[in-house]
């Protein structure tokens, strides 16, 4: 089970974004006629906010959110043709998006084996009735679940019930002799998660420029099409001219939070003390900590204490809020700036801050914002 674990390894790490990742990609679906009139179209409305991309961890590839289901089940069925049960362990977990039934039917499948790896030689432990009312309510129900049991040798047979031929499912001769196998097996069932893509970060670098706090935001960060955005801005409007006198503080914090809901996705920009700036798009429900990992991930030195200004003037402290409580959702620039404190005691101890506040490499990918 070496295999599943590097997989699931995978599925929780985080792909490192690149500049370069970015345009390959970008590249590559051009070249293959993949939506490369979608992308094109984006790129030319404006060059500085990209259309939204997710990393597969299983092969690198990066994907528009359209494409990711399709690709996903791409993956796993050719990945049953090397390692089916790695393969029929992810299904369960992905495909069925309802947890509290996965749970209950990993759990169930996992008291059949071990029924069998404690009473291997009890025939009524390696024999499953496909018609048995809990095995069809809690087992069947999950897709992937049957091929399942067909990768660690259960065999589909027709044999004899109370009244009529039946369907089971039956143990073979040589998965009976390999039990520590079948233990590991149901180990990696119970403790396999979802296949999930990340959402590249698609870090970019721009000049010093006056057009750091104009987006132009693609249509997939939102939730609703442009035409509804369009029609509800308009009558948003309309009402606010009607109801500005009567509207209380508490009206107001109340429409913000339901303007910002109508988003998926976050382009945030950190003006730099040098004056470059940092792009990333991040989940508009992330917590803030991402923001600072982001961050620190650039940085010459990182282990330095910093401070983020959201476009208020208002530090950003919490790390645990969500970017959309701290209303940097769909958009928002910040400005970085060293802890003033720490600062202070390097400069009296003689030191000086860096030239530039990112690592060199970055300084070569730096482009034009328009």
């Amino acid at each position: 089970m070496a295999r599943m674990e590097s997989l699931q390894g995978r599925t929780k790490v985080q792909s490192k974004d690149t500049t370069t990742g970015r345009k390959e990609v970008i590249e590559q679906k051009e070249e293959s006629n993949v939506g490369p009139k979608d992308i094109g179209t984006t790129r030319k409305k404006s060059s500085s906010v990209c259309t939204v991309l997710f990393r597969c961890p299983l092969t690198d590839e990066l994907l528009r959110k359209e494409e990711r289901e399709g690709h996903i089940r791409n993956v796993l069925q050719r990945l049953s043709t090397t390692d089916p049960t790695s393969a029929a362990i992810l299904k369960i977990h992905t495909y069925n998006k309802d947890r509290e039934k996965v749970k209950l039917g990993t759990e169930t499948i996992a008291k059949y084996m071990n029924n069998i790896i404690s009473h291997p030689e009890e025939e009524k432990y390696c024999r499953i009735k496909l018609s048995n009312k809990v095995f069809q309510e809690k087992i069947s129900c999950l897709e992937g679940s049957h091929e399942f049991f067909e990768a660690v040798g259960f065999e589909k047979k027709t044999m004899p019930g109370q009244d009529l031929q039946e369907e089971f499912f039956v143990l073979g001769g040589d998965a009976l002799k390999n039990l520590d196998a079948l233990h590991g097996h149901c180990d990696a069932l119970l403790s396999a998660e979802p296949l999930r893509l990340s959402l590249e970060r698609q870090l970019r670098i721009f000049m010093p420029s006056i057009e750091a706090a104009h987006f132009d935001l693609p249509d997939d960060f939102f939730n609703l099409t442009a035409e509804e955005i369009k029609r509800e801005q308009r009558e948003r409007t309309e009402m606010v001219e009607r109801n500005a006198v009567l509207r209380t503080k508490a009206m107001r914090e109340r429409e913000e939070q339901r303007e910002m809901k109508k988003y998926n996705y976050t382009v945030l920009r950190i003006k730099l003390p040098d004056g470059y700036i940092l792009q990333g798009i991040f989940f508009a429900r992330e917590r803030v900590s991402a923001l600072f990992d982001f961050l620190r991930e650039q940085l010459q030195n990182d282990w330095l204490p910093f401070e983020l200004l959201a476009p208020g003037g208002h530090k950003v402290e919490n790390e645990q809020a969500t970017l959309i409580e701290c209303g940097l959702v769909p958009s928002a620039l910040l400005t970085f700036r060293w802890d003033e404190a720490v600062m202070a005691d390097v400069e009296a101890g003689g030191g000086q801050s860096s030239v530039s506040v990112i690592k060199p490499e970055l300084l070569s990918k730096v482009e034009q914002l328009t």
